[in-house]
Order: structure tokens, then sequence, then C-alpha cells
């Protein structure tokens, strides 16, 4: 319960704000309902999870979609964080402290991300489980945008390579360790089965990043792993810590000292 309360109170003062794999973004433009220019702030990658600010989101109160940091260019506020979102899925029971509230758990979905201009299955329709090569590293003639060098995979240092996660027989899905389907969508359940003890973290709120009701069975908005980490350039983009934005102004006629005084 302290976990929980502490996790959901660095969210309550960070607005939310995850660390920066790299520096001060630039705002890239973009354009809300109403056609009128906007700007747009990424919530946990650089130029992969980047969400436009929408003015006037929600018209019955008034406020935007989400407050972009002026200090580092990522989401530092969310006035609705369910935008664009699905439910989590079906998530396993292990009968522990681990079985956490997923009920109402939402995630943004990865899935549509991969279709445009076309699916993975577009250019590899004819994969074939027992054709396709495991474990064989070699250079790839696409892809250089994701991996530069794929005969030095940095995920597991070496040790694995493009198919020990990504399903040769249908390329518009993931495959854990087990050779289980799983989709983009759900990257923790492939994550998860290598790195046990980062997911149990997961599960039960101390690790990641996530937003929503206080409430048991409320509304929850999580994260997936991918949303934070880049798999392929694990090794190369390591998490830098960002500069905290500034502490919220203070009652009027109150002082710093007094603030201080009462929590000694």
């Amino acid at each position: 319960m302290r976990a929980g309360i502490f996790c959901g109170l660095f969210v309550l003062v960070t607005g939310g704000l995850a660390v920066a794999e790299e520096g001060k973004p630039d705002a890239a433009p973009a354009q809300d309902k109403s056609g009128a220019a906007s700007v747009e702030c990424y919530e946990s990658i650089q130029g992969s999870t980047n969400l436009p600010k929408v003015d006037n989101a929600v018209p019955k109160f008034g406020y935007p979609n989400v407050k972009c940091s002026p200090t580092t260019g990522a989401v530092l506020w969310y006035g609705d964080p369910y935008t664009d979102t699905v439910p989590m899925g079906e998530m396993p029971k292990f009968g522990d402290e681990t079985d956490s509230d997923f009920a109402q758990a939402v995630i943004r979905p990865r899935t549509k991300h991969f279709k445009t201009p076309m699916p993975c299955s577009g250019c590899h329709a004819s994969a074939d489980q027992a054709a396709a090569p495991q474990n064989d590293p070699r250079q790839l003639q696409m892809h250089q945008d994701i991996i530069a060098d794929a005969t030095k995979l940095q995920h597991g240092r070496g040790a694995i390579w493009c198919f020990d996660c990504h399903n040769a027989a249908n390329r518009d899905t993931l495959v854990d360790r087990r050779k289980k389907e799983v989709s983009f969508d759900e990257s923790h359940k492939l994550c998860g089965s290598c790195h046990g003890d980062t997911y149990s973290n997961w599960r039960m709120g101390l690790h990641g990043k996530r937003t929503g009701e206080w409430k048991v069975g409320g509304k929850k908005r999580w994260w997936t792993c991918t949303e934070c980490h880049n798999p392929h350039t694990v090794q190369e983009h390591r998490f830098n810590p960002v500069k905290p934005e500034p502490p919220p102004a203070l009652p009027r006629g109150m002082s710093s000292s007094e603030t201080s005084s009462k929590h000694e």
C-alpha cells in the first residue's frame, strides 16, 4: 500500500513526467480539431511517443488534453490521459501481490503505428516459421533506421536476434521465449517473459509510468514497456535524468519557511 501511495505521489508531483532518453526536443507543429496551430510533446521517448497538444479538448472544462513542459518538451500534465486508449486486455493472474488492479486498465495501442503505410505483412506476406532462419544474425537490407547493424543487436548484448522477439510466421505480431504469439500492444507480456523482476515491479506499480483514478476499480492509464524503452538500442540510449520542473507557487501569504517547518 505504501509503495502504491509513493508511486502515486511521484506521478502527482512530477505530473506523470517520465525521464527522457535524449535532450530537449524541438516542438513539432500540429493541428488541433479547430485547425489552429498547436504543439507536440513526447510522452516517454522523443520522436516515438509524441502527443499533439489540443486546446479546449474537453469543452465542459475548457482545459487542453496535455500540458507540454517548457523545460524538456515532454508531457507534464494530462487533462485527459485516456485519449485514444483501449483496454489493456486479459492479464495473467499469479495469485500474489503482483495481481494489480487491471480491470479498468487502459493503454495507448501501438499496432496502429505499424499499419501505416502498410502492416509488416505487406512486405513479409510469405513469412514461414520453418523457412525463416532462427538465431542467425545477418545484415538486413531494410530497417536500418531501427537498427543500423543487425549483426550487433544490442538487446541481450548479442545473445539474441530479431526472431527471438519478432514472429517469423506472422510479422504483424511478436513472440515470447515460449513461442507464444504476443500483440505489439502487449509488449509487457513479451518483455516480462525474460525480465521477471522488472515485470513484477511493473505489475505492482513500482516500475514504469501510470496515471488515473486512485480508487480500486477506477480507470487507470498504463504505459507499456516499449513506450519508454527502445528494445533495439538499449545499450546506446540510456535514460538520462532531466532537470525537474520548478515547484508550484505557494498560496498567497505563505512563505517557504512555513512549509518546511510543517514537514519537520
